[in-house]
């Protein structure tokens, strides 16, 4: 087969491993992504298996803990799958989820296209396109059995480690004045057996989110890809990941910039 076909190849043996719950060692050598650019590829052969048109982007390993923890050299961007998209206040299982953590991330909605160029967008071009900013829980997941050993290219096809997203409602306009790197979040997990919380900012996310929607934009437009009106873009974990196990509820309290919450069952 051509590098075309194994790569699709390599988002149907991923697709079907995400809809089953089950895990791979690794991509078979013949359609195993070998760079940045084909792992993007085989997560467009992911995308093109979605029951619905695309929710937006995540962003991965904004931190240097981020990376380290799955073992990347820089931001990593993944794609948000409609299907597994939730507003606040949604019960998610947690059955054969590995990594079992909740993210608090700052998302914000396009209000317009984004199309690629050679020229890098700055921030303010990216801010004038951005519509809304929304409180947001990400819970992450691999089909890999060992994330840590994949490599960025298989981590980039396993969609940034893309699994549940839970989006707010959004926040006041008055977010746009804010120095979001300073902002304070805070993530409280409350169980049938233990409550604990942990204090984040924005500075966490590549110094800035909006710095972090920036990159994302750039990385976009350098692949070719446009950002599309309405999508939503989630820029990484302002906090240190919360872990979760059944019967949580997880909060995420941006204070004056609104709240969102997940439960967990089995």
């Amino acid at each position: 087969m051509d590098r075309s076909e194994a790569l699709v190849r390599a988002g149907e043996i991923l697709w079907g491993a995400w809809r089953q719950g089950t895990v791979i060692l690794s991509l078979p050598d013949d359609c195993r992504p070998l760079t940045r650019a084909e792992g993007y590829r085989v997560q467009a052969a992911i995308e093109a298996r979605s029951a619905g048109p695309l929710f937006g982007w995540k962003i991965a390993a904004t931190s240097p803990a981020g990376q380290r923890h799955i073992n990347v050299d820089g931001p990593i961007a993944g794609r948000l799958l409609r299907e597994r998209v939730y507003p606040s206040g949604s019960r998610l299982s947690l059955a054969r989820n590995r990594m079992a953590v909740a993210e608090p991330e700052f998302a914000f909605r396009m209000g317009r296209d984004i199309q690629p160029r050679r020229r890098p967008y700055s921030a303010g071009e990216v801010m004038t396109a951005t519509a809304s900013m929304h409180p947001a829980i990400e819970v992450p997941d691999s089909r890999f059995a060992d994330f840590t050993a994949a490599g960025e290219a298989q981590i980039i096809a396993d969609n940034a480690c893309a699994h549940d997203f839970v989006l707010g409602d959004p926040a006041p306009q008055a977010w746009r004045t804010i120095n979001l790197s300073q902002h304070r979040v805070q993530g409280q997990v409350c169980g049938t057996t233990r409550s604990y919380s942990r204090d984040g900012n924005g500075a966490h996310v590549l110094g800035n989110p909006l710095d972090a929607l920036v990159w994302l934009v750039n990385e976009l437009s350098s692949l070719g890809v446009t950002l599309h009106r309405d999508h939503v873009v989630t820029t990484g974990a302002c906090t240190v990941p919360l872990e979760v196990i059944a019967g949580d509820q997880v909060v995420a309290d941006f204070g004056p910039l609104g709240a969102v919450s997940v439960r967990f069952s089995e």
